[in-house]
């Protein structure tokens, strides 16, 4: 009966999970949760299925029997890991509308604890089967982490044990696509001229922002430890923030912004933030009109509200249902793309809406406005920087086709790095799409950067954010990388003015030419 069992099992873990070599290096348990309680779960009990057959594993390579109580608690354990390795696929939708720094880091300890599972149930099954063998070598080297009583570390495997001393654990290779794979199908692409930008940075702390009006107030602060300037929106009863386009809003363009917001499970479901697409920058409704409401509150699950008017009349009024408690406490970054009458919003990387005939005809909305509602004075607080709004944002595939070479400031890396944000992935998924299509098509990628810094740090960085970009290219979307050069050219060639935010933002870009 026993063996029946046995071999039933086994059975339908072959089914589940493909074949692993032999996992002789222990894996580390990360030390740290992720604060997804599905994650952290699937983590801690993967990872507890683990050490009981690495410890098995080690008594096999010790040439010590496994007696029927060892063989009960395999069994038992083969079964745990079949179900809970059929669980994985759901865990991976509950990081939707989770911040890109918890996405990325519960990302990585699922990857790590997938790892540990395959092992695990691959081993089980060969110790049941009678068929483990290790080298004494590589028993000395696990028996010997494993006894060092080392704490667990998410870095990386152990390294090897010499002469009794015990060395420092080697970090596993670094996989871009850990960090991006979430937003690997992002089709977000932002426009490619530049109509406004502001970050704050030319402004001083408690100050109105110079580039927006308002019929309220606000002012620009610093927030603890979160990087750069934020200009904080006050609520109150009919207050509007305008940002001062220097030209009326093309037919297709995009918008682009950060958030960071203060609330509670006290919060009001009334409490949102309202961004409009209007025929006029003053404090009034004109007779066009789109807006869309993102709720704020986190004792609910409320909904996204979409409402225009079309010469004087409501044609849209709809309330889209949507779960944001958890991006909207997690800085999320917001991506609207208007191309004529189509209206689509991002949140972070998932698609909230899309909307065909959102947008009233023949270049009735010209300007941008956001206001504030339900929100409790003093208490409820939001911030708000890195807006962008640029021209395009449709194909750049066609560009790149027709005319040999694109340029975009689209494609964004984390402060002084070349670590690529991951809401970037739209505009290197195309490019990836252009190589697809024609094998034939090799590219050279040139990264550019601002003038802060020294000249040689600059240098250096472009050309390793172009290099990012090419890696990104190859590991995520599978491009050969014999057809992907990469060079840098630093801040040696300007397009914009680098005294302005404006002109840094059109000068930190990345260009695609074909050889």
């Amino acid at each position: 009966m026993k063996n029946s069992k046995v071999f039933l099992s086994l059975c339908a873990v072959l089914f589940i999970l493909p074949s692993l070599d032999a996992q002789t290096k222990r894996i580390k348990r990360p030390k740290s949760r992720v604060g997804v309680g599905s994650v952290d779960r699937f983590v801690q009990e993967s990872f507890d299925l683990y050490d009981k057959v690495y410890k098995y594993d080690g008594y096999a390579a010790a040439g010590t029997p496994l007696d029927d109580d060892d063989i009960d608690v395999l069994e038992e354990a083969l079964e745990e890991m079949t179900v809970l390795s059929e669980s994985a696929p759901d865990i991976i939708d509950d990081l939707d509308g989770v911040g890109v720094l918890k996405q990325g880091k519960a990302t990585l300890q699922m990857n790590k604890a997938k790892k540990a599972l395959k092992y695990s149930i691959k081993t089980a099954k060969e110790l049941l089967l009678g068929q483990r063998e290790r080298e004494a070598q590589e028993n000395e080297d696990d028996t010997a982490e494993t006894e060092s009583g080392d704490s667990p570390d998410i870095s990386g495997t152990s390294g090897n044990q010499k002469d009794g001393a015990d060395v420092e654990a080697e970090e596993e290779p670094s996989n871009i696509s850990d960090k991006l794979e979430v937003y690997s199908k992002f089709d977000f692409v932002p426009g490619d001229k530049l109509l406004y930008f502001d970050d704050f940075s030319q402004d001083f702390i408690g100050d109105f922002p110079s580039k927006w009006n308002t019929n309220g107030t606000g002012e620009v602060v610093t927030v603890g430890s979160v990087e750069g300037k934020w200009f904080e929106l006050k609520g109150g009863y009919g207050i509007q923030f305008l940002p001062l386009l220097s030209e009326a809003l093309p037919e297709e363009y995009t918008i682009e912004f950060d958030l960071l917001a203060v609330v509670d499970t006290k919060t009001s479901s009334t409490a949102r933030l309202n961004l409009t697409l209007a025929d006029n920058n003053e404090f009034r409704d004109g007779p066009n009109k789109s807006s869309v409401e993102l709720p704020l509150g986190q004792f609910g699950a409320f909904s996204i509200r979409v409402f225009n008017r079309i010469n004087g009349g409501t044609v849209i009024n709809s309330s889209l249902n949507a779960n944001l408690r958890q991006a909207v406490l997690n800085k999320p970054h917001i991506s609207v793309a208007v191309n004529k009458r189509r209206f689509r919003l991002w949140v972070n990387q998932k698609k909230y809406v899309d909307i065909p005939q959102f947008i009233a005809p023949d270049k009735a909305l010209s300007h941008i406005k956001f206001n504030l509602l339900g929100m409790r004075d003093g208490v409820d607080r939001l911030f708000i920087t890195n807006l962008k709004v640029a021209e395009g944002g449709v194909d750049l595939r066609r560009k790149l086709m027709a005319e040999g070479r694109i340029s975009t400031n689209g494609i964004l890396f984390d402060s002084g790095s070349a670590n690529i944000q991951p809401r970037s992935l739209g505009i290197v998924r195309q490019i990836s799409q252009v190589l697809m299509q024609d094998q034939s098509i090799k590219l050279n990628i040139i990264g550019h950067t601002d003038s802060d810094g020294p000249d040689e740090a600059n240098l250096a960085l472009s050309k390793a954010r172009a290099n990012a970009v090419k890696e990104a290219l190859v590991t995520i979307y599978k491009i050969s990388e014999e057809r992907l050069t990469t060079e840098g050219k630093g801040e040696s060639e300007p397009v914009g003015d680098n005294t302005t935010a404006d002109g840094k933002a059109q000068n930190r870009r990345v260009e695609f030419v074909k050889i």
